[in-house]
């Protein structure tokens, strides 16, 4: 028996009639660019995170650049997040002009640690910048009044946290801005990129519609510099048949959680859920000192797995070539040998994870 990492398809296909009715409901509409589908989709993602507004564009790093932008953060600007992230994060920071700086995980979340965000302040930050990492939350309390203190920005990085909460709060709520990715391997995936801003400010949510259209808010009338970044009427659409699902795939996602971590020897540890937080589990990842060992152990078993992530930011050949600052990081360094994502997706089975549990605990080598 195979095991895949994420089935995209068989989650597709359990919805299969309602995406085709969404796929022909624009097409017979004929508007394709920044009609129904998207204001329909923007209003619905709103009220599904307990915001005023929702702005779609076309991917996750997109809704972090223009985020920024929305700020008016640019080049001589500092902004503090995580190395240890997808690098769409630190990218998007680099292309606003503005400059990453790195904090270290929770070694029991992996979640940006807000006792360091006072070694990584300078007169030139800007805004911090917290990954809900795999689905769950940052310590978004200490995060925020640790801003409100120091006047600046919380942007918060949401591409894997669709419906996770914090407190009550849904992420995408929390911060200033709050940006959302549509990937379709995501909790709540597009048929190709996606993304949203959601908000609470008018205004910002104002500027972030010209940004994303060129400039303007008029065909042919450009306020301000822009860029084309509009999320498409069909995606938008798809994301409308997805979104009822959302809590069900979730929960879902929660009850094979629990059952890996009945199953897995202690040997083999997860990131902690804290009690205030509710995950989304976009992500079920366990450490091992012989990480690279247990992954083959898996492959022969054919059970795939995949790293989330094996290098860091702060050491991408990318990320090299520009201008940055690392706090201490040794934490995510550790981890970034250690980690190892088993499948996890709302349609994998009971049986199917106690598989892959058995196969995880009969791995020899060392935990």
């Amino acid at each position: 028996m195979n095991i895949l990492f994420n089935d995209v398809k068989a989650v597709n296909d359990a919805i299969a009639s309602e995406l085709d009715g969404a796929f022909q409901r624009v097409l017979r509409s004929g508007r394709f660019i920044l009609g129904q589908e998207v204001e329909s989709f923007e209003a619905e993602f709103a009220a599904y995170c307990g915001v005023q507004h929702c702005i779609g564009v076309a991917s996750g790093m997109e809704a972090l650049q223009l985020s920024l932008l929305a700020c008016g953060i640019g080049p001589g600007d500092e902004v503090i997040t995580v190395s240890y992230t997808f690098t769409a994060t630190a990218f998007a920071i680099a292309a606003a002009g503005a400059t990453p700086v790195f904090v270290d995980i929770d070694p029991q979340t992996y979640t940006l640690r807000p006792d360091q965000l006072e070694a990584a302040i300078s007169r030139r930050t800007r805004a911090i910048l917290p990954v809900h990492l795999y689905g769950h939350c940052a310590d978004m309390d200490a995060i925020l009044d640790f801003a409100a203190r120091h006047k600046i920005d919380v942007i918060e990085d949401d591409a894997q946290a669709h419906g996770s909460r914090y407190k009550g709060r849904r992420a995408g709520s929390m911060g200033r801005l709050g940006c959302f990715s549509f990937y379709p391997a995501k909790n709540l995936g597009a048929l190709g990129d996606a993304g949203a801003v959601t908000t609470n400010e008018a205004e910002l949510a104002a500027r972030l519609r010209r940004l994303r259209n060129y400039g303007g808010t008029r065909k042919y009338y450009h306020e301000t510099m822009g860029y084309n970044s509009r999320l498409d009427e069909l995606q938008a659409a798809i994301l409308r048949a997805k979104l009822p699902h959302l809590e069900g795939w979730n929960e879902s996602r929660r009850r094979l959680a629990e059952v890996y971590l009945s199953r897995l020897e202690q040997r083999f540890s997860a990131p902690k859920v804290k009690a205030e937080c509710v995950d989304n589990y976009h992500l079920f990842v366990i450490q091992s000192n012989e990480r690279d060992g247990l992954q083959e152990h898996l492959r022969t078993r054919n059970i795939e797995s995949l790293i989330h992530y094996p290098v860091p930011c702060h050491l991408q050949p990318a990320l090299r070539r520009i201008k940055h600052r690392c706090c201490d990081l040794s934490i995510t360094e550790r981890v970034a040998h250690q980690v190892l994502s088993l499948p996890m997706f709302p349609t994998l089975s009971v049986e199917e994870v106690e598989k892959v549990a058995r196969c995880v605990n009969s791995f020899a080598g060392a935990p």
